[in-house]
């Protein structure tokens, strides 16, 4: 009997492929979008959840299985209040975007303006030695770490981030967050790193820095207070004593919307796919 590859590739199976495809990239999405955050905790609860209503299900607990049942009944208006902030960044995601066309994107001059803040405060305290500590949350949230900090939500200036990181001043000590191209809070705390590759001669906010790198894809700014050499984090990755060519051809990578990059969300499904295939 031989096999016929027109009984495989059908409008049906396609169909199926594309729904897989849809459902996987939309999970991937929401785990991207809530990792840093207290919503990941409460995410594993769900799972572990769904796997006791299997198991009392297949094994015939149905007690417990009726008690899964009436938890999971409720537990959709439940998760609309606790994913509130999460449910909201993904909202005005998909309002800030257009489904089937490119557009402008309006945040071009922010993005630059704000290349220019951290160039002009990165150039005054690395010559004077002054010690700095700046995380950009990129796509993943940061507000387990924004509460720990003192909010500003200031607009981004090289003046206030110097004056932040102004030594004996009370913002001095800890992290600055910037979100959506504003200063959300100063004097954060950032988880320290315990790996054994950091080199000794590195310091706490160092350790911080890729310590904020491990958990979450934002991109972290050190000044070093010793030697005054610029050091970027992101995604696990050290990058040390870089030059200024070096981490201003960093920022205009990664912190700008490139105009021929602005992609609709239908095409940031696509690139989406394709990356998780690499994966």
């Amino acid at each position: 009997m031989s096999f016929e590859w027109s009984q495989l590739l059908t409008w049906r199976m396609l169909a199926n492929v594309l729904d897989i495809i849809v459902v996987w990239y939309f999970v991937y999405k929401l785990i991207m979008l809530i990792r840093g955050t207290k919503a990941v905790q409460l995410f594993k609860g769900m799972i572990v959840i769904a796997l006791i209503k299997v198991i009392s299900w297949y094994i015939g607990l149905r007690t417990v299985s009726y008690i899964m049942d009436q938890f999971i009944s409720w537990i959709v208006i439940a998760l609309i209040v606790i994913f509130q902030p999460e449910i909201r960044r993904g909202l005005e995601h998909i309002g800030r975007g257009s489904l089937l066309r490119r557009g402008v994107n309006p945040k071009i001059e922010q993005e630059n303006n704000l290349i220019k803040a951290l160039d002009k405060s990165i150039q005054y305290m690395s010559k004077r030695r002054i010690g700095a500590l700046i995380t950009i949350q990129m796509n993943t949230g940061l507000e387990d770490y924004i509460e720990t900090g003192i909010d500003l939500d200031a607009d981004v200036t090289g003046e206030l981030l110097i004056n932040i990181f102004i030594p004996n001043t009370p913002l001095h000590d800890g992290a600055v967050i910037i979100r959506d191209d504003k200063i959300a809070v100063a004097a954060a705390y950032l988880p320290l790193s315990e790996s054994n590759l950091i080199p000794k001669e590195l310091g706490t906010r160092h350790r911080a820095a890729v310590g904020i790198s491990e958990v979450t894809d934002a991109l972290t700014i050190v000044v070093s207070e010793e030697t005054g050499g610029v050091t970027l984090t992101r995604n696990n990755e050290l990058m040390r004593d870089l030059s200024r060519d070096d981490y201003m051809k960093y920022f205009n990578s990664h912190l700008i919307t490139q105009e021929e990059n602005k992609t609709s969300l239908l095409q940031e499904f696509v690139d989406g796919f394709k990356k998780g295939g690499q994966k």
